[in-house]
């Protein structure tokens, strides 16, 4: 979202309750509390959507992008590794495909950083236009509890392990 906006997007954000402040925090124009509102459901219509999560179907997701809206799918582990990645990989594969038959696009999406990326991420955080979030910091030591916090699901951002 911070790399969007640094670019000038406008940006709307999904996110629970207990998320909100942080997403307004790091520069959302607009957050949807998913708990209260389900974003498929209103009149605004998205030039692009970023889904890390996966949980709305095909024709929702057409249903809110603009006629030459794309709609970029996370790849596996863009949500985290869970038992359902596959499922949901398989539907990602699925969607982009239906959408060869629709002016809008739907791609799936896996990281590959390059040099000239790392450059552009590094500018952007010298100049203050990007920041990590950090929840919480552990010495390596403490790797498992960290581990086990990350698997509880519900970090507000990084968990950070430190080397001695």
């Amino acid at each position: 979202m911070q790399i969007a906006k640094s670019f000038g997007a406008d940006v709307t954000a999904v996110c629970s309750t207990r998320n909100v402040d942080l997403v307004k925090s790091i520069g959302a124009d607009r957050v949807i509390d998913y708990t209260k509102e389900d974003f498929t459901k209103t009149d605004q219509r998205y030039d692009m959507i970023y889904d890390l999560v996966g949980n709305h179907s095909f024709s929702e997701r057409r249903n809110i992008l603009k006629p030459n809206g794309i709609c970029v799918l996370a790849g596996v582990g863009g949500a985290g590794l869970h038992p359902g990645m596959w499922g949901r990989a398989l539907g990602n594969f699925a969607t982009a495909f239906k959408s060869n038959f629709t002016s809008q696009k739907f791609v799936t999406y896996i990281a590959k950083l390059t040099k000239d990326d790392l450059n552009v991420l590094r500018d952007l955080m010298q100049s203050g236009k990007v920041a990590p979030v950090i929840d919480r910091t552990y010495k390596m030591s403490e790797t498992q509890a960290a581990l086990r916090y990350l698997e509880e699901g519900h970090a507000h951002g990084k968990v950070v392990i430190t080397i001695e």
